[in-house]
């Protein structure tokens, strides 16, 4: 939290100013009560919406000491961190034919029928929401075919899925857990809390 547009701003001058010295870069979304930073930026191995089922962390050493000058930059700027706060929000589609479907998703999300990268639907620009597609067998519907993942920092799940829980939810299968725990509503809609542990 930055109280306002300029404490931002200044926050985010200093940020790029460092990650120009260190040639490492991370995504930064600023608005007018608040920035972003992302590690390792949208995209790349193992980060939310690099192929949801990714089998690596993808945080390097590099990552990490960006991230520690950066919680330092923001103590020295009065920038509150919260990270509870969700972090990624991505779409999943079960199907058992992505070639089928994926060009059309990605055309509608993007305007270009190509912008898929493996399972992923990828625009450039990080605008829109992140697509990816979840292998199934074929089957008849109707069956949730979408569902959400929301990615949240590790130490911060069990809050959320509390919460969720506390609130009427469910816990469905926590096999995977602390990679993703999937929980349903009242009426069994699914949802997924992802952290990038175990990935």
């Amino acid at each position: 939290m930055t109280g306002d547009f300029a404490g931002g701003l200044a926050f985010v001058a200093a940020v790029g100013a460092l990650s120009e010295h260190t040639d490492h870069h991370p995504a930064l979304t600023l608005t007018p009560t608040h920035v972003d930073v992302r590690l390792p930026s949208p995209g790349s191995p193992g980060s939310p919406g690099s192929s949801g089922s990714s089998g690596s962390s993808g945080v390097t050493d590099a990552d990490r000491e960006l991230a520690r000058r950066i919680s330092s930059l923001a103590r020295e700027h009065e920038v509150v961190s919260r990270p509870a706060v969700t972090t990624v929000i991505e779409l999943a589609l079960d199907t058992a034919d992505v070639a089928a479907v994926g060009p059309f998703w990605a055309a509608l999300l993007t305007g270009d029928a190509g912008a898929l990268d493996g399972d992923d639907v990828v625009d450039p620009t990080g605008r829109m929401p992140i697509l990816w597609f979840q292998h199934t067998e074929p089957h008849a519907t109707p069956r949730q075919r979408f569902h959400l993942d929301v990615w949240v920092p590790h130490d911060t799940a069990a809050g959320r899925i509390a919460a969720a829980v506390a609130a009427g939810g469910r816990v469905v299968d926590a096999t995977q857990a602390p990679s993703f725990t999937v929980l349903a509503d009242a009426e069994g809609n699914r949802a997924c809390v992802c952290t990038m542990l175990g990935r």
